[in-house]
């Protein structure tokens, strides 16, 4: 049998994954975070993106994408708190261009009084969402 560890995904409004994994892959701020049992103690702020959750004896990862959090890690333990979080199989594609083509051009309308730093956070989620969605075509 694998060694396996705990991981809890949680969101604002609810939990969205809690049992065990092989492994979990989370999109830190400096880069992709490889998780395995046994890891050394961290905690992270992460960037929007998918958590990929290798579960025990199931050929395909479970998807979570979160539009950023934090991420605790301890040898037999992750915890993933986000303000909002979706399974990868409830992502809506044309939400997600839609949101995308919105960000963009509100940060190309110059004359427009805007918040730029929300305009380009918004666009980085939109972005993330259509990459996670561009994975999960991949699996299929």
């Amino acid at each position: 049998m694998a060694m396996t560890i705990h991981v809890d995904i949680v969101s604002a409004e609810k939990s969205l994954y809690s049992g065990t994994a092989e492994m979990v892959i989370a999109p830190g701020q400096r880069g992709e975070l490889g998780i395995y049992p046994r890891h050394t103690p961290l905690l992270t702020t992460l960037k929007p993106g998918s958590i990929r959750i290798k579960v025990p004896n199931q050929t395909e990862e479970e998807l979570v994408y979160v539009s950023g959090g934090i991420l605790e890690i301890q040898p037999h333990l992750v915890t993933i708190l986000s303000d909002s979080a979706i399974r990868g199989a409830d992502l809506d594609e044309a939400k997600a261009l839609e949101a995308k083509r919105a960000a963009e051009e509100a940060m190309k309308d110059k004359a427009a009084s805007i918040d730029y730093a929300k305009a380009q956070a918004e666009l980085a989620e939109a972005v993330a969402q259509l990459a996670a969605i561009q994975k999960l075509r991949k699996r299929v």
